[in-house]
């Protein structure tokens, strides 16, 4: 698989699973994301700006053992095509997918961006399901602690406690909210990190008792230099250090975005989107090793192909 460009299941069809992440349950591979199977339109920010979109289709999952081969396992959420006041209807903006399970209760628990097609609601939803290829059933859409949530993911610690990332103000600010034991809300408890620092896309993970966040910068589809954070307390004050990426075209990440890092082997990897305003449809991928230093700095090296584990 090339990185950079749009990847194939085994059956030859286009891989659509933007914005979202892989997890490792029973020996088995996951990857979750945005199916942006259609054509695009054009949406208008509340800000004036207008931007690409594709209408909501769902949230695909694809399974492998080796991180290679992806077998399509469908659509775990599908839109809702009647009801435009559903936060899923076709017409609205679901975004950024993120699956964690949660071993007390054995559900798996999806929560992703819900917007308006202006994006001016700026908020999370949530669904929940006994299998990892689904069906979920849609529970909520809120605002998390009262706070507006664009782009987030979700990271569950070592104890087993899980938090929610996401931009907030507007995106100039990180907040990190605690969930509640199930997985399902926020419990109250949030922090606000990377005070004015404009940042998004965020990827978290932790090695040897420091926690590491990789984000973008704020230009919309346009590509930018990542920076990554470094922090010893998953909610303590958090050190933005420097771009991780090494090689050409470094300060644009490799013309991607962050969108999820997880590990296999015992060793990390940085998933990428490569989108594509004009066929967000065509949006490639890539996924790329991370080397964390002696001195706790991160190194993101190009590679030309991803060959799986």
């Amino acid at each position: 698989m090339k990185n950079g460009q749009i990847w194939q299941d085994v059956d030859g069809n286009d891989i659509q699973a933007h914005g979202g992440c892989i997890i490792k349950h029973n020996g088995l591979y996951y990857w979750y994301g945005e199916n942006k199977g259609a054509d695009n339109k054009i949406a208008r920010f509340v800000t004036g700006q207008t931007v690409s979109r594709v209408d909501v289709i769902g949230i695909s999952c694809y399974t492998s053992t080796d991180l290679l081969n992806w077998k399509y396992e469908g659509l775990v959420l599908e839109s809702n095509k009647d009801d435009e006041a559903h936060p899923l209807h076709t017409s609205k903006v679901v975004e950024r997918p993120k699956v964690v399970y949660n071993e007390k209760t054995g559900k798996f628990v999806l929560w992703m961006h819900v917007d308006r097609a202006d994006y001016s609601y700026a908020g999370v939803g949530v669904a929940i399901s006994d299998s990892p290829t689904g069906p979920f059933t849609f529970l909520h859409a809120m605002v998390p602690n009262k706070q507006d949530s664009r782009d987030m993911t979700v990271y569950k610690d070592k104890d087993g406690t899980a938090y929610l990332f996401h931009s907030k103000d507007r995106n100039k600010t990180m907040n990190i909210a605690r969930l509640t034991e199930d997985y399902t809300n926020v419990d109250g408890f949030y922090v606000s990190v990377l005070a004015d620092q404009e940042r998004e896309a965020p990827a978290v993970f932790e090695k040897d008792g420091m926690y590491y966040m990789v984000t973008s910068g704020c230009t919309s589809w346009d590509p930018n230099a990542a920076l990554f954070a470094c922090c010893p307390c998953v909610n303590g004050k958090w050190k933005l250090i420097d771009n991780p990426c090494r090689g050409e075209n470094a300060d644009k990440t490799f013309f991607g975005q962050s969108s999820y890092i997880f590990e296999a082997e015992g060793k990390f990897y940085l998933m990428l989107d490569h989108w594509q305003p004009e066929n967000l449809k065509k949006s490639g991928y890539s996924i790329l090793p991370i080397e964390v230093t002696d001195d706790n700095c991160l190194l993101i090296p190009w590679q030309e192909e991803w060959l799986g584990i």
